[in-house]
């Protein structure tokens, strides 16, 4: 579990905290339960009715994507694994890895090299986990948009709860003692759409985005491993051209 996020909204929270105290307003004035309601709410239900009902199924993972998301070990883990299945190849042959395959917990990685030890054509392993690479891309990118889509919706129904609010004001103009209370009301539901947009869920969107990035190259860089494997490539060679498809910074650090 990456625990980013979780302090991401900690730290949005306690710095907009600090500045309502700062600003001499009440924190607790935030607590306003109509306001709450129809922001998430509504938010919600919104983003729901541009999914289709077998998509509605994954929103309980899709929310664990991104509050909780699956921590993506460093690539040099990785480089390191291949280059000892290369070792291991080149010294007693594919099919000695087959034992090792079944202690590989990475699924990808293992129907890889099953298919590799299968004799499954080169090219065709290629394609084949190519296509899972641009599945999964495809999959993360509908959860993003989802968040991606709540954070759009958010500021525009705080307003609508906003409106909503002033017409109540506009009716009780007779009551001067009321009409300060109710306008801050008014504005609460504003006020909420935007820090939900922007505090939880567009960075929301932001995360599973990026998880899914590193998750992909991850992924392209086991194929390329598997095909040195394949190919019968020195596990030196298959070290440097892996390591070539990792950021410099990463690179540094290993070399540290």
């Amino acid at each position: 579990m990456d625990p980013a996020t979780l302090i991401g909204f900690a730290i949005s929270l306690i710095a907009f905290f600090v500045f309502m105290i700062l600003e001499g307003a009440d924190p607790t004035s935030l607590i306003f339960l109509p306001a709450i309601v129809l922001v998430i709410i509504a938010t919600f239900g919104a983003a729901l009715a541009s999914q289709t009902m077998a998509e509605l199924k994954k929103i309980p993972v899709w929310f664990k994507m991104a509050v909780l998301p699956a921590k993506v070990p460093p690539a040099t883990e990785r480089i390191q694994t291949m280059v000892s299945l290369a070792e291991k190849a080149r010294k007693e042959g594919l099919l000695a890895l087959e034992a090792q395959v079944k202690e590989i917990d990475d699924p990808f990685l293992k129907r890889g090299l099953q298919m590799s030890i299968d004799g499954t054509d080169p090219e065709d392993l290629r394609a084949i986990l190519e296509g899972e690479i641009a599945a999964k891309k495809a999959e993360d990118k509908v959860a993003s948009k989802f968040f991606t889509t709540m954070g759009g919706y958010a500021p525009t129904i705080g307003i609508l709860g906003c409106i909503v609010g002033l017409m109540n004001v506009m009716g009780n103009l007779s009551n001067p003692e009321l009409l300060g209370p109710m306008v801050s009301a008014a504005f609460i539901a504003t006020l909420w759409g935007v820090m939900a947009a922007n505090f939880w869920f567009l960075p929301m969107g932001a995360k599973i985005a990026r998880v899914s990035e590193l998750q992909a190259a991850q992924m392209e860089l086991l194929v390329e491993g598997i095909a040195e494997i394949q190919a019968g490539t020195s596990p030196r060679t298959v070290r440097a051209k892996l390591t070539s498809l990792v950021p410099p910074s990463e690179q540094e650090r290993e070399a540290a």
